[in-house]
This record gives structure tokens, sequence and C-alpha cells, in this order.
């Protein structure tokens, strides 16, 4: 149902959506300029494109995700190129995009308007369906993992006496216990602040002790880069399959495509594919030794690759990948001990399985109580396909899961609601960090109620919102203003020395893009901020997902008479939200709207009791 939903969605897009609205939701880039193409490392032919327009939009586009080249003519219509190419590398406004063979560049470059714009992402898909199909027929391991998945019976353990880990508080060093003497599956929830990363690699590190070689991966591709980056740190050596988005030297250098050009035979197998390409475009009619000289040098090429491939592969200690991504061809053949998931409650059942058929046990971490998995279809959603693996295992097994328990990064205050609401009030926070706070005698938490303030109506302002469009939501152009008013005078209680040597930083959240893309308006409009545009970034929460800033802003938009608050109702998102903050959090909205749901009504009680 979501497959058929996601696909529906984007013809629509494609044929309806305007041009610039593509371009502003971050999935067009139009238009480009083409500077080079050539052929890269594992021998795929990609075009390099530079954006020519405005960078401050974020864009969708990141590695692995399919693309369509188009044109503009004068007349102002698009014609899309026949075939689907794929992003290889973004980095700011360059992209490398891998085409497959036979696709006409020359027309592609000759285009007088070009751009490129996602297309429907088919092979997460098929994957996910191979995978699915292959649990349900499975025999041996993955089908004992499927039936122990689903049943209540007791996952099974070794026994060794706990081992102690100075470094790490009491649940932490439980956790990395847990995962050590699972036979077949741990699951380490860590809520907000709490460590879960360190805890994690710690339990990959320990693991390693035990196995020659672990598979982790994750839903995105960030997750995948901020655990392998951490487990670099520790020196461990890491293969990443697939490009990190975060790109700098460091990441760029444990990369499969990397690794694969450092190697000492590639120079070799450079030149045999330059023999093979040359003696193609060669070719004299009626050469009666043209296939085999071609068979010749693409044994040896294969052989070569093949080579290098083994190596990179004997080195590396743990192969990182998205979940996706362990469906690449280059890991055919490739069998694990153990599979760690990291920020398995954002990931859809079905990926979870595609990397599970190549280990014997599986580690889950993540935490349910935030960002659930993006699922567009509502009627999928309501028949279960937002209920993630990890879910399920922690309801069938409960004995499988560590809670970890001390928090490292709020303020108490900030810190209680969500421990109250979310936690059964199971989480504390670290001695350290209990009364950190910017201003003596600040109180932690603020809401500032929108609907106090009464405008005459010939002003023309009002606190209420506006609908904006299927896909952007709403937008509360006021609240927005107001938000900027709030932090220029916290700004200013603050005093900007301040503010520029301790490097205090902001983030500023909303549910809703339109209102996000406002807000960043404002924000560039206003000279006051100025000299704190490298503190201050506007995101929607799940651009915020992972992140901390020291003082957090919540635009909330909803504002109505019905009192409806729409996906404000999910409330693992604002989680999330309320919990980014490390010592301020200040939430503006119209509590006559929200406080008629429970949730909202308690934490505006909440705050205003402190």
């Amino acid at each position: 149902m979501e497959y058929e939903a996601e696909k529906e969605e984007f013809r629509q897009q494609t044929e309806q959506m305007g041009l610039q609205r593509k371009i502003k939701r971050g999935d067009v880039w139009f238009p480009l300029t083409v500077s080079k193409t050539y052929y890269n490392s594992l021998n795929q032919r990609v075009i390099e494109v530079l954006r020519q327009t405005d960078e401050e939009i974020e864009h969708n586009f990141e590695y692995g995700k399919p693309v369509v080249f188009f044109s503009v003519d004068a007349e102002g219509k698009i014609s899309y190129y026949k075939m689907t190419a794929s992003v290889s590398y973004v980095d700011g406004n360059r992209m490398v995009v891998a085409v497959p063979d036979g696709m006409g560049l020359v027309e592609i470059q000759s285009a007088e308007k070009l751009g490129v714009q996602l297309f429907f992402d088919e092979t997460s898909y098929k994957m996910m369906f191979d995978a699915l199909d292959r649990v349900m027929s499975a025999k041996g391991r993955l089908g004992y993992l499927r039936d122990l998945f689903y049943n209540r019976q007791k996952a099974e353990t070794f026994n060794f006496s706990a081992l102690h880990f100075s470094y790490l508080n009491a649940t932490q060093e439980d956790a990395v216990n847990k995962v050590l003497r699972a036979k077949d599956v741990a699951i380490v929830h860590g809520p907000p602040g709490t460590g879960k990363t360190t805890t994690l690699v710690e339990a990959i590190y320990e693991t390693l002790m035990r196995e020659s070689q672990v598979l982790v991966c994750a839903q995105s591709n960030m997750a995948v880069d901020w655990i392998s980056e951490k487990l670099v740190d520790r020196g461990v050596n890491v293969l990443r399959i697939g490009n990190p988005t975060r790109v700098n030297d460091k990441m760029l250098s444990f990369t499969y495509e990397r690794r694969f050009e450092a190697h000492p035979d590639y120079e070799m197998l450079w030149a045999l594919r330059k023999a093979i390409r040359e003696v193609r475009a060669n070719r004299k009619r009626g050469d009666q030794k043209f296939h085999q000289k071609v068979e010749r040098l693409k044994e040896r090429a294969t052989e070569l690759e093949m080579r290098i491939k083994n190596d990179l592969f004997s080195e590396a200690r743990v192969i990182a990948c998205t979940l996706v991504g362990s469906a690449n061809k280059v890991l055919d053949g490739q069998k694990f001990g153990t599979l760690f998931i990291d920020e398995a409650a954002q990931a859809l059942e079905a990926a979870c399985w595609i990397p599970m058929r190549r280990v014997s046990r599986v580690i889950l971490a993540g935490d349910h109580c935030q960002l659930p998995p993006t699922v567009k279809c509502y009627e999928a959603l309501k028949a279960g396909l937002g209920k993630t693996l990890m879910e399920r295992i922690a309801e069938n097994k409960p004995e499988v899961v560590t809670l970890l328990k001390m928090q490292y990064r709020m303020n108490e205050e900030i810190m209680r609601f969500s421990s109250d609401w979310f936690y059964n009030n199971q989480v504390e926070s670290a001695p350290d960090v209990k009364y950190r706070s910017i201003l003596d005698l600040d109180i932690p938490m603020t809401w500032i109620d929108t609907s106090q303030f009464d405008f005459p109506e010939e002003s023309g302002i009002t606190f209420k919102e506006e609908f904006v469009g299927e896909t952007f939501g709403r937008i509360n152009k006021a609240e927005a203003e107001l938000t900027m008013l709030a932090l220029q005078q916290y700004f200013e209680k603050i005093g900007k020395e301040r503010i520029l040597e301790e490097r205090i930083d902001v983030g500023v959240i909303s549910p809703y893009r339109a209102q996000v893309q406002y807000l960043r308006q404002q924000l560039k409009k206003r000279e006051f901020f100025k000299p704190f545009k490298s503190l201050i970034s506007i995101n929607t929460v799940d651009g915020f997902q992972g992140q901390e800033r020291d003082i957090i802003m919540i635009s909330l938009v909803r504002a109505n008479d019905q009192g409806q608050i729409g996906f404000l109702r999910d409330l693992r998102r604002m989680n999330v939200a309320i919990t980014r903050a490390r010592m301020k959090l200040i939430i503006l909205g119209d509590a006559s709207t929200l406080t008629r749901h429970p949730f909202y009504k308690k934490l505006y009680d909440y705050i205003e009791a402190l």
C-alpha cells in the first residue's frame, strides 16, 4: 500500500506541481551546468553538475537516490530524458550522478536549460519486497530468528560474569554485557542524551574482541556516518559501503571507493578498463578476433577487481552501510556473526530484514519514544506498517531490553517532563548537568502563549495558522515573528559578547516546513542576528534528530477555534523537539488550541508551575 501510495504521489507531483515549488521543496535542482563527465573508480560513467541557484534551500538529494534529467524549452515545457540515473555524491552545490550505459550524454550536455529531479525510489522497495519473500520462506538461522521475534519464547544467552568498564555508567555497562551475552538478540533503548552511541561503540568494540568482523547498519546515511566516525576515533578499521553525507576527508578516506582507488593494483585495473573501451571504440568491420580480445581483457579486469575487493574486506573489522545499502553487490557472499542496527526505531521492519540474511544474531539500538519511521500512506499506517521490528521484539521479549537511565544533556527540569511522560520516570540527570543554565535564576522552560496577544482587527495581525498546500502544511506568520523577537530579547539579556565568546548555540524548530522556511527568511532580514548567523540553525523536528543546542525555541504553529492539532498528535515528535535543549527551552504556541490535548495540557501546566 505504501509503495503504491508513494508512486502515485510522485506521479501527481511530477505532472501537477510547478517547477518553482519543486525547487523550493528541495526535490529539483534547476538550472544546472554540466562541468565534466568521466568514469569513476567503480567503472561507472558519471556526470558532474553544478547548481546555479540559492544554496540556502535544503535539498533531498543524497547518495544512491534515483534521479531523472529534464530540459525546459523556450515556452517553459518540460521534457524528461528517458533513463533514470542515481546520485553518486553530493556536496554543497555540486553533484556527481552515475548514468547507465547507453544514456545519451551529448543531449544532456548540449541542453539549453537543464535540471535534475528526484525520481521515485523503486530500488528500496524492490529490496524490501525481496527481503520479505526470503524471510517468509526461510529455513535455518534466518527462519529461526523470524519465529523467535514473533513469539514469546525466551531468547538464548551465554553465561559469563559481567565485565567492568570504568568510563561507562551502570546502565551502559549493563547494556554492553547484555549485548555480549546475547546469542540471538539484544536491544539498547537510549532516551535522549543518555549516551546510546557511546554504549553502542563500546559494545561493537568488545564484540570485535570475540569476532573478526561485524556489520553495522542504520536507516539513514547520516546515522551510519555518525557511528562510523566514532568507531574510527576508537581506532577501528571501518569500511563504509555507499557514500557518506557529511563529506569530510576523514569520512571519505574509509569509503569503499576511496580505498579501492588507493589500492596498489588499481592503476593496472584502470589501464585494463581503458584498453577495453578503446578496443570497443576502434572495432573494425569483420574483425574476427574482436570478441576474444575483449573477453581476455575483461577476464583479467574481473580477476583484479576481485583481488582488490578481497583485500579491502579482509582488512576491515567493521562493514558499515545503510539497511538498503546492505544489498549492495560488493557484499555478495559475505557472512557476519553480528549485525548492529542503530536508530532501529526509525526503520521499517522490512528494511531491517535486508541485512539479516547475512548474520546469526542482531543487536538493535534506538528509542521508540522518539521519531518513528516515515510512512506516507495513512491506510498502511493503520494496517501496522509503522510498527518497527524493535518495538515488536521489545513487546515480546522485555528481558532483552536495557534502558539507559542516566542523561548527560539537559537541565533536570527540561528532562523531567519527558522522563515522566515517556520513560516511566526512570531517566535521571547526571550531577554535572542537573542545574545547567545560561543566566542565574533563569527558568529553564517557558511557554509564550500566543492566544494572550490581542491586536485590533484593522491591524491585520492575527496569531491564527494559515494552510499553504498539501506538502508544506501550515504557517503562522505572527508566531514566527514573535519567535524572532523572543530570541532577540533573550540574546539581549545574555549579552552579545558572551554569546560570541562562549559560542552559545540555538536551534529553532517547527514541525511544519512552511514555518521553517518563513522563519529562515525572518532571520535573514534582521540585522540584529547577523553576527550570530553561524550559531543559529532553523529546521524541522526530523532535521534536528540526534542533535542538541544550548537554547531551543519551538514554534508550534497550530492556532484555530476547533482545537485541531493535526500531526502534533504524534507525541514522539514533540519528545524529540523538547529534548534537544541543554539549558533553555522556549515554546511558542496557542495554549487555547493545544491544551485540549492531554499531553500539551500537562506540558503547559508543568511549565507554568516551574
